[in-house]
């Protein structure tokens, strides 16, 4: 058995840090049997190493070694890629072809980013994992294939088997051993050492000097958090070695190398989707209408009361709460100026009330719910109402009128340009 030392150097791997040794450690422990494995880890960690030291340490090593990214196959066509379809299956199969499973066999196929497949695939990759069987696409013939399984995802598989996009039996199946590689910003030892071999690469590859980092430049290079790791390192290297003629790189230099330097901290999305403006004018008036209505049927019920008992103290009295909930903090002065409109009206003598208005207490509101019937349905006229009333109220003041209203002022002033105020 090759040591974890021999097996880096033979694959390329940089690096001492004691999680990458014991990932590397698991895979030529593994490698020996036909055990399905997943590897884990972020994205550009660079997981599809472990896959490759699988294949070559195992006794498929002289079979066929085939990697399928199964994020970027769209889901329609990902079947017959994995499995084959026959002749005339579906529009465009012209004629039959063999899938992965089907060429591979004997050999190691690596599923990575498998956290991307589709439900109905899902089903038929874990019988390929129980039973070593799978269907053409339109076919109805069962084969059978001997291959080994390695997959990869960079996808918190519980999250996805909770929001059920991923079969639990099937995550069981494929992680009989887990491999986890560690993020980059978890290796810090090994940042600057990759740093150095990347910048070397490419001053061999583009024939030039290699690149040296400062020491408050290699600080910086520790202390940022790497989100795109490895991957994101060996950009960065790419970039300094092409593009700086200077082959010292300070600390000032690097920092427009590395996007978000002033913060470590992980952004923040919001995934909430705001409404349109006019979806948000429209329930502000239509909540605006309602409560209005509201208003309108408290004040019939009171105009009823002080018709019918012409007593404007003991209405008041009995009526406190609703008076309150109408005028507000000026229900004084504004009751006292509804009760003056109201003496023009003429109260009936007891005897014609009781012949015109019935004791019952459904026939109470009768006359309210007339007057009710007459009332215009039209928003667009209750809108332009609101609008002036909110505009008297307060001289002219739009802010104001805008705010008591519940809408910018800019949409105020589009309706006032609307209706010609």
């Amino acid at each position: 058995m090759e040591s974890v030392q021999a097996i880096k150097q033979r694959f390329g791997i940089i690096g001492n840090d004691p999680k990458l040794n014991r990932a590397i450690e698991k895979a030529i422990q593994v490698a020996a049997t036909d055990i399905s494995v997943l590897v884990t880890g972020e994205s550009g960690v660079g997981k599809e190493s472990i896959p490759k030291i699988i294949h070559q340490l195992s006794h498929r090593k002289h079979g066929k070694y085939i990697a399928v990214n199964c994020g970027a196959i769209p889901e329609g066509t990902i079947d017959s890629e994995l499995f084959g379809h026959e002749k005339g299956a579906f529009t465009g199969a012209t004629q039959t072809r063999s899938g992965y499973f089907e060429v591979a066999d004997g050999g190691t196929i690596f599923l990575d980013e498998v956290g991307e497949l589709p439900l109905t695939t899902q089903v038929r990759l874990l019988r390929v994992l129980e039973n070593g069987e799978f269907i053409k696409v339109g076919s109805s013939k069962v084969q059978k294939t001997n291959v080994r399984i390695v997959a990869a995802t960079n996808v918190n598989m519980f999250e996805a088997i909770k929001k059920e996009k991923f079969r639990e039996d099937l995550y069981y199946r494929l992680s009989t051993i887990e491999i986890n590689l560690p993020a980059l910003r978890e290796r810090k030892e090994d940042i600057h050492l990759l740093f150095r071999k990347f910048a070397s690469d490419f001053a061999l590859k583009y024939k030039m000097p290699t690149v040296k980092l400062t020491d408050d430049a290699v600080a910086l290079l520790l202390k940022y958090r790497w989100n795109g790791n490895i991957r994101q390192l060996r950009n960065v290297a790419e970039q300094v070695s092409v593009l700086e003629h200077n082959r010292t790189i300070n600390v000032v230099t690097l920092q427009n190398y590395l996007p978000n330097t002033g913060s470590n901290l992980p952004a923040v999305i919001n995934n909430t989707k705001s409404e349109s403006d006019f979806s948000s004018e429209r329930e502000i008036l239509y909540k605006v209408l309602f409560d209005m209505k509201s208003d309108l049927n408290d004040l019939k019920k009171l105009t009823m009361e002080l018709m019918k008992s012409g007593d404007v103290s003991d209405v008041q009295k009995d009526n406190e709460h609703l008076i309150q909930k109408i005028y507000g903090n000026d229900n004084d002065e504004d009751f006292e100026n509804t009760v003056e409109d109201l003496e023009v009206l003429s109260i009936p003598e007891h005897s014609e009330v009781n012949e015109s208005v019935s004791t019952d207490i459904d026939d109470k509101y009768h006359f309210a719910e007339e007057i009710e019937e007459e009332e215009t349905l039209s928003l667009q006229d209750k809108e332009l109402e609101l609008i002036k009333k909110s505009l008297e109220r307060h001289n002219g003041k739009r802010k104001l009128a805008a705010a008591e209203l519940g809408i910018s002022e800019r949409t105020l002033y589009r309706k006032i340009k609307q209706y010609d105020l």
